[in-house]
């Protein structure tokens, strides 16, 4: 086999959040080059559509390798609808990147759905959509979910007892607050997942970094690299760049993993069995 053959990525089916901008749509450009349908995340369907028409016309990709979804994720039945509407359509989904984010504001904000907004917009929709998308996602052997972390977890406590931070409120310590869940719900094992830090990029989130950063591009490679089937994984892990490197240790511990499925499954409504 050629080289080009062994970097097709023709048949696979990826989801991607947050397409619109940033790493999501430089991941989603990738992806499209290398042959896979990309089904393009944004919060309106507006943004989503004008995501693939960008596709279509700056990069050559063919629109019948795309399709757009919406759902605002401060808004839990949208991520609801969106996960049965990618289910009905796409009943094998192989790669679900769990890539839409947002920095805390600077106050405190709470959703219609009762949840501080960082918490919600950057973990528990994404909680809440790949338990839903769970079906799809292991229809085969080989389904993947890798979800765009941060450095910035290990800076990071869960406060299991006031989550919301209502009683004391960082927007930097709810942000991290956010990244460290994202990173220990790779370790469930219900789905394959990792986690991964692409780098500190030049997008909407680089002022909690730093005042420079990579492109949205060479950060997206090393979303894109974990996407392959190519690459192995082992379920839990997590990367920074493209170095697997050991994660804050309360990414590493069970009981940590089945203490935030429980105060997810809480927050989002779902029952436990």
């Amino acid at each position: 086999m050629s080289d080009s053959d062994l970097a097709s990525l023709s048949g696979r089916t990826v989801l991607i959040t947050g397409a619109t901008s940033g790493i999501g749509h430089e991941t989603a450009r990738q992806l499209a080059e290398r042959g896979a349908t990309v089904l393009l995340h944004g919060r309106t369907a507006e943004e989503a559509r004008a995501a693939a028409d960008a596709l279509v016309a700056t990069a050559g990709i063919d629109p019948a390798q795309l399709c757009t979804y919406a759902a605002d994720f401060t808004r839990l039945d949208e991520v609801e609808t969106l996960a049965r509407k990618v289910v009905a359509e796409h009943p094998h989904l192989d790669v679900l990147v769990n890539n839409a984010g947002m920095a805390a504001p600077e106050r405190h904000t709470i959703t219609a759905d009762g949840n501080e907004i960082a918490f919600q917009v950057n973990f528990l929709a994404h909680y809440l959509l790949t338990c839903l998308l769970e079906p799809a996602l292991t229809t085969d052997p080989g389904g993947r979910v890798v979800n765009v972390s941060s450095s910035l977890h290990r800076t990071a406590n869960i406060s299991w007892a006031d989550p919301n931070r209502a009683r004391r409120y960082s927007r930097l310590a709810a942000y991290a607050q956010s990244q460290l869940a994202l990173t220990v719900f790779a370790a469930d094992p219900r789905v394959t997942a990792v986690s991964v830090h692409p780098g500190i990029c030049d997008t909407a989130l680089l002022p909690l970094y730093a005042h420079e950063g990579v492109t949205p591009a060479q950060g997206a490679a090393h979303v894109v690299r974990l996407c392959d089937p190519a690459v192995e994984i082992v379920n839990g892990a997590y990367y920074d760049r493209a170095e697997r490197v050991a994660p804050a240790p309360a990414a590493r511990e069970d009981r940590t993993v089945k203490r935030l499925n429980k105060l997810a499954d809480l927050l989002v409504g779902r029952s436990t069995t």
